[in-house]
């Protein structure tokens, strides 16, 4: 169950992360205005919150497992946002980066 609640956590830190830094891209590239910039900021902040939830208490195991999830959750965000194709390349470090989440966080440890 710790390990489900964790997972939840990296998919809702990846939302309001990549979905903040999208925001703020949309407000200020394609000039959609100072409500999409808000948005961002304020989901960008909730983002931090989110990451002082996860079950582990070491914050440079979180964040290092948590940008390996950021790499493949950015993929899919362009996909469903913008349109992007990734190709095998793409596919294969988000692969690899998420096999890294898993032996950073869920590698049974000693002690």
């Amino acid at each position: 169950m710790i390990t489900l609640r964790s997972a939840a956590l990296f998919v809702l830190a990846a939302l309001l992360e990549i979905g903040g830094a999208w925001l703020i891209w949309q407000g200020v590239r394609e000039h959609r205005g100072i409500g999409w910039m808000g948005a961002g900021i304020v989901a960008l902040g909730l983002y931090g919150f989110v990451a002082t939830l996860q079950p582990d208490a070491d914050f440079g195991r979180i964040l290092a497992a948590y940008g390996g999830v950021f790499v493949a959750g950015s993929l899919i965000w362009g996909v469903v946002a913008d349109g992007y194709r990734p190709d095998r390349f793409d596919i294969a470090g988000a692969v690899i980066c998420l096999v890294g989440v898993g032996v950073i966080m869920y590698a049974p440890r000693g002690g």
